[in-house]
């Protein structure tokens, strides 16, 4: 979290607390329940120790006990022991299940928003840091139960004092002489675990990011044989956290449970001391010290979990900012036509694509679309040239609505493309990436993306379409069998042929080819340019070309250099104008053929 190692403001505090109990809200039944049991626990428990202080002074002492009364007072303290144990079972189940309801509230709510967030959004912020926000951050969202256990702690507190006060109200008051050090020792332990809680979350959160990045970029680690260098990093920053841990653990261990029993030791020894002094002018009951010392510890027995509560609560303040900032984000993807009056919104039926004086900039200051205007009719491939970073994929990213364009205007079928509903773009628009994602299923739910719509044989008619199904066959299962994570097993050519039958599927009216053609191998290229052949048929084409000879029948060919529009024509139109074109056409034959 980008600032987790500052110390919230308590306004800040504030804000974010606000933030918080929005979401316990439809669930807040779970825990009036869960504090309702919660009193009746902490109410018996204070009254039992004084019904056996009843019991010892005005029978077992005076030597009164008859069988009668043991088996009353007997039978009494285990139907107490038995309420006060069904009343913890409800207490504990009403939490607990209340806890959960509300980390599933939030988790779908913040996954959610993120399926609302743009692209520029994922830019500006680290994979890890967002996961962990989901998960982890959720996690420590336990708040609301941090918060219920701090509010029966004091219960319990404010009861046993009660009870203490009831039984002997001089030496009672005496116990509030120790509240002072015990407030003392619950400032200084908040002050003191916050900091460090907080520095150790920020360190898992850095440890999730560096891990996911390495993950993500095994092969370029090993191919340029960084696992020493990186595996040191990672190293460095796992011995970071767990310094961090060990901290919070020793804070615990030194400020959490042994100051608090020392503090009751003192009590006890001062309650006794009164007691003792109190025998040599009158008759002191054992029972009554008896059920007094008891409800000392009853007293002192809450403030352990009074001060981890404080702490967790203040964790889960650092945790939840996190959450609050995404939640609060206001990034968000380009927008569509309503959703409520889909009936009015226009459908893409011909497939032709208009843009009309189009800029476009990431980051609102440097512009790499500058002025793009083009038309594709239906039925016709636009190739797109240039070299890195030119704009051809920042075309494809503008028309796919993953970005908003900051100025001109974005057509199809001569409508603007933002009336159009972000279901039809997507079911109308056909998207093939360069790197082909592949999920952990069969190969028929890779091409059918899950979509229980669409049949097993419209699965396999589409990779037969898109010569996928020479080698699908061929497979140990067939269409069932099981891709491995990121498909390693197969080729890229193998890949990106199972990529076309996914989006083929799907009958897309627009097809968009993002350097489809880059990586693949030879013993694929053949079966990817007939795959292409077809998907290409009666649908309008945008593609971005690596090699140029795969788009020399393309109808136009539109050459970017920094965002504008160079040459445009077709192949044989380019290589006449001997430019640009011209001159990448000649270099990748003279690379071909040596």
């Amino acid at each position: 979290m980008e600032k987790s190692t500052d110390k919230m403001s308590v306004r800040e505090s504030w804000q974010v607390f606000k933030f918080i109990f929005k979401f316990l809200l439809p669930f807040k039944r779970y825990f009036i329940w869960a504090f309702v049991f919660s009193v009746i626990t902490t109410a018996l428990a204070s009254l039992m120790p004084f019904v056996l202080s009843v019991f010892m002074d005005s029978y077992l002492t005076p030597m009164k006990a008859t069988d009668q009364i043991i088996f009353y007072f007997a039978g009494l303290y285990l139907l107490l022991a038995i309420i006060n144990s069904i009343a913890f079972f409800f207490k504990w189940n009403y939490l607990q299940n209340g806890s959960i309801f509300v980390n599933q509230y939030i988790r779908k709510k913040v996954y959610g928003k993120i399926h609302q967030l743009g692209m520029r959004y994922f830019d500006q912020k680290p994979t890890g840091w967002l996961i962990t926000r989901i998960t982890n951050d959720t996690d420590l969202f336990d708040f609301w139960q941090t918060l219920f256990n701090a509010l029966t702690s004091v219960l319990s507190i404010v009861i046993a004092f009660v009870a203490l006060f009831v039984i002997d109200h001089k030496i009672a008051l005496v116990m509030l002489l120790i509240l002072p050090l015990l407030i003392l020792a619950v400032i200084i332990y908040q002050k003191v675990s916050t900091k460090v809680y907080q520095a150790m979350l920020a360190k898992r959160s850095e440890l999730n990011t560096k891990l996911n990045e390495y993950i993500s970029g095994m092969r370029i680690i090993q191919q340029f044989r960084q696992e020493s260098r990186l595996g040191n990093e990672f190293e460095k920053t796992n011995d970071e956290y767990y310094g961090y841990r060990k901290k919070v653990i020793q804070i615990n261990g030194i400020l959490l449970s042994p100051l608090v029993n020392f503090l009751m030791a003192i009590s006890i020894v001062v309650v006794l001391l009164m007691y003792s002094n109190r025998s040599l002018h009158a008759v002191v009951e054992a029972g009554l010290i008896y059920a007094f010392i008891s409800n000392v510890q009853i007293y002192f027995n809450p403030i352990s979990g009074l001060m981890d509560s404080l702490s967790n609560f203040s964790n889960g303040l650092v945790a939840s900012s996190g959450i609050k900032t995404i939640m609060e984000e206001q990034e968000f993807a380009p927008k569509q036509g309503s959703e409520s009056s889909v009936s009015k919104a226009p459908l893409i039926e011909q497939g032709k694509i208009e843009f009309r004086n189009v800029s476009f900039s990431y980051d609102g200051e440097h512009q790499v679309l500058k002025n793009i205007s083009f038309i594709v009719n239906p039925g016709e491939t636009l190739a797109f040239v240039g070299h890195t970073g030119s704009g051809k994929s920042s075309i494809i990213n503008v028309f796919m609505r993953f970005y908003e364009f900051t100025e001109g205007q974005v057509l199809i079928d001569d409508q603007d493309i933002r009336t159009f509903t972000k279901e039809e773009l997507r079911h109308k628009i056909g998207l093939v990436l360069q790197d082909s994602f592949m999920f952990v299923a069969s190969v028929t739910d890779n091409i059918k993306m899950m979509n229980s719509q669409i049949t097993d044989e419209a699965a396999k008619e589409a990779a037969r379409f898109v010569q996928a199904d020479h080698f699908i066959k061929d497979l140990e299962n067939g269409y069932e069998t099981k891709v491995i994570e990121g498909g390693a097993a197969f080729s890229a050519g193998e890949r990106q042929l199972i990529n076309f039958a996914r989006t083929i599927v799907r009958n897309p009216k627009i097809l968009l080819l993002d350097e489809a053609t880059a990586n693949i191998d030879t013993e694929t290229e053949a079966l990817i340019q007939d795959g292409l052949t077809n998907m290409r048929q009666n649908r309008t084409t945008m593609a971005i070309a690596h090699r140029l000879s795969t788009i020399k029948d393309a109808d136009q060919i539109l050459v970017l250099n920094k965002g504008e529009i160079i040459e445009r024509g077709n192949h044989d139109e380019l290589l006449e104008l001997n430019g640009y074109y011209a001159d990448m056409y000649r270099i990748q034959t003279l690379q071909k053929e040596l």
